[in-house]
């Protein structure tokens, strides 16, 4: 049974727009429990002075902060990122009284969903399969990475190179400083339940071999890949079990996280062997087909919806795929060779719908 909460202390308009939702949520199947140990989701009703976080018990809730404005700002990501981050949550969504709701998520996408006929079902219809997706983030690190690969190979500087274009290109969003925004014992929560310091845009990967890939690393400068383990990680497998990544590392270095998008990777060079490299960019390209949904980076969703796009491409391994409200990722044979491909190509504003 799917279960949410509410929690906070919503204002009076608030209030009115989030029982309209629960009775959505529960036409849905979703089971009102004030009490639950472990909802699968919160509405986190918040105030821009007080953007208080639901503190979860389990990694696969999924918060929703709301907070009332009296409009829509203009440049939602700047006016709004801040409480999205302080409140812990997945989701930010906004409200404004006979206007609607606007929806900011982690990966900088906004949309809004305007007041009218079918307002609550709409607003449930965006909410509810971002609240169903599963995370796939946790990592396995086995300190077994052959001596002659701890610093690196001709893939990792191919990867260096990448990271110095995209920097060239200004592809590159500064990471969200979470460390500096939050106070600590909000990062030590997030470090515990996710495992990440920080919060940064885009990610590369290149094939190593028939079942490994290297990755760019959670929360790193994309423009400086260098230390294996930290900054490049080898990825060697998924383990359904543990619901993880499985990484190879130098046992002499305290390994950073890969990038919540290796689930996404991982699916797609399993599938298509002749892929020999990912580049995923907060971007656009005119006529690329996209996904359907905005699922949350590093859910098995994203990855399940990316992984169609490219098997439905004439040739997947150089496939691009557009995701929803968020940026592009793009296949080829090598990053150099994914580089030329898109040079001059990209719309650095993603569309947002």
């Amino acid at each position: 049974m799917r279960e949410f909460l509410f929690h906070g202390e919503p204002t009076p308009k608030l209030k009115e727009f989030l029982e309209g939702l629960k009775e959505a949520l529960q036409r849905r199947g979703y089971l009102f429990h004030p009490e639950a140990e472990a909802p699968q989701l919160v509405l986190n009703a918040i105030t821009p002075e007080s953007p208080r976080p639901y503190r979860r018990r389990a990694q696969a809730t999924f918060v929703a902060s709301t907070m009332e404005l009296s409009r829509f700002p203009e440049n939602p990501v700047q006016s709004l990122y801040l409480y999205l981050v302080r409140a812990l949550s997945n989701v930010l969504m906004v409200y404004v009284p006979s206007e609607g709701v606007k929806f900011l998520t982690l990966e900088l996408g906004h949309y809004n969903e305007l007041a009218g006929d079918g307002f609550f079902e709409r607003v449930a219809d965006r909410l509810a399969p971002l609240a169903d997706s599963r995370l796939v983030i946790n990592n396995v690190f086995e300190p077994d990475l052959e001596p002659e690969l701890w610093q690196g190979d001709e893939k990792t500087e191919s990867m260096y190179r990448a990271g110095k274009k995209l920097k060239a290109w200004d592809l590159l969003p500064a990471p969200f400083p979470i460390e500096e925004i939050l106070p600590p014992e909000d990062l030590r929560h997030v470090r515990r339940l996710y495992g990440i310091g920080g919060l940064s845009y885009g990610n590369l990967s290149v094939r190593k071999d028939e079942r490994r890939f290297w990755m760019s690393a959670s929360g790193v400068d994309k423009a400086n890949l260098r230390e294996i383990g930290r900054e490049i990680l080898m990825v060697k497998d998924y383990d359904p079990i543990k619901n993880a990544i499985v990484l190879s590392v130098p046992p002499h270095v305290e390994p950073r996280r890969v990038s919540v998008d290796a689930i996404e990777h991982w699916m797609i060079y399993r599938e298509h062997p002749g892929v020999g490299a990912i580049l995923h960019v907060h971007a656009w390209m005119e006529g690329v087909p996209a996904t359907s949904f905005n699922y949350p980076c590093g859910t098995c969703e994203l990855a399940q919806a990316v992984a169609e796009k490219v098997r439905e491409a004439p040739d997947p391994t150089r496939a691009v795929v557009g995701l929803k409200n968020h940026g592009l990722t793009i296949m080829g044979h090598s990053l150099d060779e994914i580089m030329e491909r898109i040079e001059g190509r990209l719309i650095r504003t993603v569309p947002m719908i």
